[in-house]
């Protein structure tokens, strides 16, 4: 399985006051950091090796998280330093730790999903990024994508049309080669990233079935504790 980039270095601003004191990957969902819950669920994955692109209160994530033996994984850190570099840019920087081909998840959320499924799909693709999708008709956010006849045809969050009803879902997988196109001095987001290998149709589209779970909102959290809550009494 390849390794897993976690994006968890941002301030977390919509979820304040919670993340005042706490970064997000450590706000409690039912019981237990939203982190332990992400670390335990990619080991029942096959998941062996994971890279935290930390930056805010990135030391209180290392004392809870360590070396990840405890999860069955090998944990890594890649830091943003005193300037946070983006969702794009933090990943070019935790490259040497990645190596050629990743997973990309979003530090706030919970997707069920198979990994292994989504690794092949990317390897037959021979493509240079996957991105998993949803058909969301801009229920849980603004639908960004279009997808038709099992191709992934845009990706583009800044001009959204009438032909989108799709949304990443929140896992990807790129090549590492993608990166070398942005820079190094300065912030970048994966958006576009994403959006740059859509329009030279290098993205490939992943599509699942079941909605995802996040803890970046007030609401998100609150949905996202109703759903471990359930899922635990089963």
């Amino acid at each position: 399985m390849f390794p897993v980039a976690i994006l968890a270095g941002g301030l977390a601003l919509r979820l304040r006051p919670i993340t005042e004191t706490i970064p997000k990957a450590l706000v409690d969902v039912a019981g237990k950091p939203f982190i332990i819950r992400q670390l335990n669920y990619l080991h029942q994955q096959g998941i062996n090796q994971v890279v935290l692109c930390v930056g805010y209160l990135e030391d209180m994530i290392k004392d809870v998280v360590g070396t990840g033996q405890r999860f069955g994984l090998n944990v890594s850190y890649s830091s943003d330093g005193s300037v946070l570099l983006g969702t794009g840019g933090a990943l070019k920087k935790a490259l040497p730790l990645l190596g050629q081909d990743f997973f990309i998840l979003y530090g706030d959320t919970f997707l069920p999903i198979n990994f292994a499924a989504v690794q092949k799909a990317y390897e037959i693709s021979a493509k240079q990024g996957l991105m998993s999708i949803l058909k969301n008709n801009d229920k849980w956010d603004k639908s960004n994508v279009c997808y038709a006849n099992g191709m992934l045809l845009e990706y583009n969050k800044c001009a959204v049309h009438s032909g989108m009803n799709y949304i990443d879902y929140g896992l990807g997988i790129v090549s590492a080669a993608v990166f070398d196109q942005y820079p190094s001095d300065r912030p970048f987001d994966l958006a576009d990233v994403y959006q740059d290998l859509s329009f030279h149709g290098h993205l490939e589209g992943f599509e699942v079935y079941e909605r995802f779970y996040e803890i970046g909102s007030h609401t998100g959290l609150r949905e996202a504790e109703e759903y471990f809550l359930t899922k635990e009494k089963v």
